[in-house]
C-alpha cells in the first residue's frame, strides 16, 4: 500500500512539474500556482458535483445515468436549487471541466468561455448560505493576464495546455487512490513554490510537519474538538491538519481562520473544498485580524494554531480605540506598532475557549525583550495563561534560518508552572532545510505530555523563578545546553607535552653532536 501510495504521488508530481514546464517564460514563480491551482479546484468541483448526482442516480436505480451527458435544457430551477442548498454551488453539464476540455481544441475563445463559467459558480452562491465561501474564488485566475500571452490565441493555446495537464492527473477515482490526490496536488505545489520562492508576500509557508506538530500540540489528550481557528490562516494548512488527525466529522462545528492577504484567501478557500470540508463548515475571512475580527460573536475555540507573520507592523498605538479593545487592554499595554507579534498573541488568548489549547509559533525575540513586550510577557505569566515554551531546531521554515519556538497557550491549568522545551537537535537535514521526522515530532510530544525535568532537553519551572528572571521566557535561560565540545583529559594532555619536551631535547642533542662533529673535520 505504502509504495503504491508513494508512485501515485510522484506520477502526481512528475504532472505538476511537466505542467510548470508548458508553461515557463510566461507564467513563472509564485504566480504560476494560482493558475495551476484554479484550474485543479475548477476539475474538482466540476467531478464532486457529478459524482454526487451520479451516486444518487444509481443508487435510485438509474445505473445508465451520467450527468455528464446531459443537456442543459434538461435542468429545472428546483434540481439547480437543491444542489445549491446541498454543495454550495451549481455547474451545468456544458460547464463541466470534462466536457469543456473536450471542446477546447477547437475553442478559439476558452479564455473567455473559462471566464464566463468561473463567473456563472461563483454567481449561483449569491443570496446563498454559501455566497462568502465562492464570492470572487476565481478572482487570481485571469484568464486574460498578459501572463499568458500578449494574444488572445496564445493565452487559449496556454490554457489548453494548463488543462491538459490538469486532465492528465489520475483524479478521477475518489474511492481507489490511496492519498488525497487534490489535496496532496495542492500542498505539493504550495511547497515547491515557497521553496523557490522563500517568502513571499510577507508570509511564510508552514512545513507540514510542522503543521503537524502545532496541531498534535493542541489535541493532546483530546479526540475531537468544538471547532478549530487560525487568526492569519494563509493558505489554511495548519487548520486542514485537524482534518487529517481528527477527521472533519470530529470538528463538530468547523474550520475557521482570516486572511489579510487576498490572493492568499482565495487559496485557502480553495484549500478547504479541494479537501472535502463541506461549505457549510468553514468560515475563512478577508481582513486584519488585529484591527478588524471576525468571529467574534461565535463560541470560543477549544483549538487555535497558528504561524502569523513574524514581527510585523501594525497601528499599536496611533490608534486610541486599541488600547480598549478587550482582547489587548488586560495587559495595559499593546504590542510595539513595529512588532505585532504579542498583539497576535493576545488576539488568540482572547479567542481561546476555557478548556482550549492555543500553539502559536514565535520568533525568539519576543521572549527576552524589554518595553512592551515584558510587561505583556508579565501579564502572562502572572495570569498563568503560558503552558510551554518549545525551541525548535533552526532552519526549519522557507525563506528563514532562524531557531523559531512554540508557545503555548492554556486557561485551565492545574498548576502555575512553565515546561520549557530544547528541541533544537530534533531533525534531520534534508537538502538546505532540516526537516522534523515523524520520530521527532513523537518525541517533542512526549517531552510535552510527560513534563519532566530532563537534562539538556526539559525543564518544569515554578512561576517564582519566571519572575526572578525578570519574565524572561528564553528556553535556554531555564535549559542548560550541552556542551557537545570534546572533553580533554588535563593528565594525558601534560603526559602528552612531557613526551613531546623530551622528545625536542633528545632532537636538539643530537643537532648539537651532528654540529661538533663537522666543527672537527
Amino acid at each position: 500500500m505504502d509504495n503504491k501510495k508513494e508512485r501515485e504521488r510522484a506520477e502526481l508530481h512528475k504532472i505538476i512539474w511537466n505542467i510548470a514546464d508548458d508553461l515557463r517564460g510566461t507564467v513563472d514563480g509564485w504566480d504560476f500556482k494560482q493558475y495551476v491551482l484554479g484550474m485543479l479546484f475548477y476539475r474538482y468541483i466540476s467531478e464532486n458535483i457529478t459524482d454526487y448526482i451520479n451516486k444518487n442516480e444509481h443508487e435510485a436505480g438509474n445505473i445508465s445515468f451520467n450527468y455528464q451527458e446531459l443537456d442543459d435544457s434538461s435542468i429545472t430551477d428546483d434540481i439547480k436549487d437543491e444542489l445549491i442548498d446541498t454543495k454550495g454551488y451549481f455547474i451545468y453539464p456544458s460547464q463541466l471541466f470534462y466536457n469543456v476540455y473536450k471542446r477546447a481544441g477547437s475553442d478559439e475563445n476558452l479564455n473567455e468561455t473559462l471566464h464566463n463559467i468561473f463567473r456563472s459558480i461563483e454567481n449561483s452562491a449569491v443570496s446563498r448560505q454559501s455566497e462568502d465561501n465562492f464570492k470572487g474564488l476565481f478572482d487570481d485566475f485571469d484568464v486574460n493576464s498578459k501572463k499568458l500571452g500578449a494574444s488572445i490565441k496564445e493565452r487559449v493555446e496556454k490554457l489548453r495546455k494548463l488543462m491538459s495537464g490538469t486532465a492528465s492527473m489520475n483524479l478521477l477515482s475518489y474511492g481507489d487512490n490511496t492519498i488525497d490526490v487534490f489535496g496532496d496536488a495542492y500542498e505539493f505545489l504550495m511547497g515547491m513554490y515557497a521553496s523557490n520562492a522563500g517568502k513571499s508576500g510577507g508570509e511564510y509557508y508552514t512545513p507540514q510537519e510542522v503543521s503537524e506538530l502545532l496541531t498534535r500540540l493542541t489535541l493532546s489528550g483530546k479526540k475531537e474538538v468544538n471547532k478549530v481557528y487560525d487568526p492569519a490562516c494563509g493558505s489554511g494548512s495548519l487548520l486542514l491538519k485537524y482534518a487529517k488527525i481528527l477527521g472533519h466529522n470530529n470538528v463538530r462545528i468547523g474550520f475557521f481562520g482570516q486572511e489579510t492577504n487576498i490572493t492568499t484567501y482565495n487559496l485557502c478557500r480553495i484549500n478547504m473544498f479541494l479537501h472535502n470540508i463541506p461549505y457549510d463548515k468553514f468560515s475563512i475571512a478577508h481582513g486584519d485580524t488585529l484591527i478588524k475580527p471576525y468571529h467574534y460573536d461565535d463560541e470560543p475555540f477549544e483549538a487555535i494554531v497558528s504561524n502569523p507573520p513574524y514581527s510585523t507592523k501594525w497601528k499599536g498605538d496611533e490608534d486610541p480605540v486599541l488600547i480598549n479593545d478587550p482582547r489587548y487592554s488586560p495587559a495595559g499595554v499593546l504590542a510595539p506598532k513595529s512588532k505585532a507579534d504579542f498583539a497576535f498573541i493576545m488576539h488568540s488568548l482572547s479567542w481561546l475557549a476555557s478548556s482550549g489549547t492555543a500553539a502559536i509559533v514565535c520568533f525568539p525575540g519576543i521572549f527576552y525583550r524589554g518595553g512592551a513586550e515584558q510587561k505583556i510577557r508579565k501579564y502572562l505569566v502572572d495570569n498563568n495563561f503560558i503552558d510551554c515554551i518549545i525551541q525548535l531546531p533552526e532552519n526549519l521554515f522557507y525563506g528563514t534560518s532562524i531557531a523559531t519556538c512554540i508557545m503555548v497557550l492554556k486557561k485551565n491549568k492545574s498548576d502555575n508552572s512553565i515546561l520549557f522545551i530544547n528541541a533544537s537537535k530534533e531533525y534531520v537535514k534534508v537538502t538546505n532545510n532540516n526537516k522534523l521526522t515523524d520520530k521527532n515530532i513523537d518525541n517533542i510530544l512526549k517531552y510535552y505530555e510527560e513534563r519532566k525535568n530532563i537534562e539538556y532537553i526539559s525543564s518544569f519551572i515554578k512561576y517564582e523563578k519566571v519572575v526572578e528572571e525578570n519574565y524572561n521566557l528564553s528556553v535556554n535561560t531555564y535549559v542548560e545546553l550541552e556542551d557537545t565540545r570534546e572533553k580533554i583529559d588535563v593528565n594525558v594532555l601534560n603526559a602528552e607535552i612531557e613526551a613531546i619536551v623530551k622528545k625536542q631535547q633528545v632532537l636538539r642533542d643530537n643537532i648539537n653532536k651532528i654540529i661538533n662533529e663537522l666543527g672537527d673535520i
